[in-house]
Parts: C-alpha cells; sequence; structure tokens
C-alpha cells in the first residue's frame, strides 16, 4: 500500500491536534505536528494584530514549509500513513483575514512560489464545531494569548476555510460537524468519525453529521 497523507484541520479550539494525536495513534501513522508555540509575533498579535500581523504569517508559512519538506521527503516512503495537524493552504487562509492588501498581495506572491513545492494531502479531515464551542474550548485550554479571540474572528477562519474547499476540484474532504461530541474522552463519538473515515469515498465535499 503506498502512503496516505491524512490532514485535519479546523478552526482555533476545534480539537484538530488531540484528533489527529488519536488517529495516528489507531492507524499507528507518522504524526506531524505543527510548532506554533516558536512563533515570536504570535502573542503580540493578539495585543496589537496590524502591527504584528505580518511577521506572525510570514514566520508561520515558513516554519510550516520547512516542516513540510523535511518531514515528507519524496523518500520517506516507510510509513503507509502521515496525519498531519495542518494544510500547507492553512498559511494563505490566515493571511486573507488577518493582513491588509497590500501585504496579503507579496504574502501571496511568495505562497505561490512555495506551495507547489509541498507535497498534497490524499484526505482532508475539517472538524466544523459552533462558534460557541469554539470559545468554550479555547478558554477550557487556557492559552493566555487566545483568550481575546472574539466569535467574529472565528467566524472570519471559519468562512474562508469554507470558501476554499468549495473551490477545490480533486481530492477528497471530510466535513464532520464535531458540535455535540467528545472524541477526545468518548471512545464511541471517535470510532464513529475513525468510520467514517475508513469509508470508501469519492472526490468532492462530504458532509456529515455525528
Amino acid at each position: 500500500m503506498s502512503r496516505r497523507i491524512i490532514t485535519v484541520e479546523g478552526n482555533i479550539g476545534s480539537g484538530k491536534t488531540s484528533f489527529a494525536k488519536k488517529l495516528a495513534s489507531a492507524y499507528n501513522a507518522k504524526l506531524i505536528l505543527e510548532t506554533f508555540a516558536d512563533n515570536p509575533f504570535l502573542q503580540k498579535f493578539f495585543v496589537k494584530q496590524q502591527e504584528y500581523a505580518l511577521g506572525m504569517e510570514m514566520f508561520f508559512m515558513a516554519e510550516r514549509y520547512e516542516q513540510l519538506k523535511a518531514e515528507l521527503s519524496e523518500a520517506d516512503d516507510a510509513q503507509e500513513t502521515v496525519v498531519i495537524d495542518y494544510l500547507f493552504t492553512k498559511s494563505l487562509l490566515y493571511a486573507r483575514v488577518n493582513l491588509d492588501d497590500a501585504e496579503y498581495g507579496l504574502y501571496q506572491k511568495i505562497f505561490n512560489i512555495l506551495n507547489p513545492k509541498v507535497i498534497k494531502s490524499d484526505l482532508i479531515i475539517y472538524l466544523h464545531s459552533n462558534l460557541d464551542r469554539l470559545v468554550s474550548n479555547i478558554y477550557k485550554r487556557g492559552r493566555e494569548f487566545e483568550l481575546s479571540v472574539k466569535k467574529d474572528y472565528l467566524k472570519k477562519i471559519e468562512d474562508v476555510y469554507l470558501t476554499e474547499f468549495e473551490n477545490i476540484n480533486s481530492g477528497t474532504i471530510l466535513i464532520l460537524d464535531v458540535s455535540e461530541i467528545d472524541f477526545v474522552n468518548n471512545i464511541d463519538d471517535f470510532n464513529k468519525m475513525s468510520t467514517l473515515i475508513n469509508q470508501k469515498y469519492t472526490d468532492g465535499i462530504f458532509k456529515f453529521q455525528i
């Protein structure tokens, strides 16, 4: 069996990293997690967004590119399955929300140079959650720099993801509504999600209510 690359995505507080870890464990897969804590602009961004947005997004794009190039080398085919908790395209989506038009234009030019060099996912799993649940999860995990995140910002992030998925012509996207479930602590909930992932699917967008 050739290597499969599965990417778990979602809004802030959707549980994408927790789900990616559980999925990698279930599949005995290689796990690649984003190293967001190293970004020196991140905490400053949530205090003064306009001043630090470009630095934050440039740093994220460079880090994601370097990590994926290193971890997903064409020669590295020993693992049948790789689970990642972010898309490289995430860089452009967040930039669309956080940057002004001039900054975004520059950012997009650099992104377009790097993006073709990144190996693409075979399956994208997007964890959708309502805004109240996202805010609740953000407060539960208690990262200080995230506590200022507002619902209108989360809605903008959700909108750019869903618009992006509508424009994808190839590959498979599973959109799983996790607003009312607890896949971390409830094994039945996780198994339901895993069953959907294991089903035979065709290209396109599939929406499931768990």
